[in-house]
């Protein structure tokens, strides 16, 4: 007969580090604004699964790819001096 063991502690041991840092968190507002833009594409194209892109459709997903291509650009382009602190992105 086997026994079964928990794995409760196993599994919570971790727990107290697998918040993300303050740095990371910054890291994601820093990336916010390509986040947002990456969604409202994938929701252009989401859409049209469905069905037939329609002209109108097929302008959302040009208008959402050059708002995400935008905001990768601007990301990149930041100055420097707008790094995170703690060596985050």
């Amino acid at each position: 007969m086997s026994h079964i063991a928990t794995v409760q502690d196993a599994v919570t041991a971790f727990a107290d580090f697998m918040e993300p840092t303050a740095a990371e968190l910054d890291a994601i507002e820093h990336e916010m604004p390509v986040i947002l833009a990456d969604v409202e594409l994938l929701d252009a194209q989401i859409v049209t699964l469905d069905r037939i892109p329609t002209e109108l459709d097929a302008r959302r997903i040009r208008r959402a790819r050059r708002r995400a291509l935008a905001a990768r650009v601007a990301l990149v382009n930041r100055p420097a001096s707008t790094s995170l602190p703690g060596g985050a992105a």
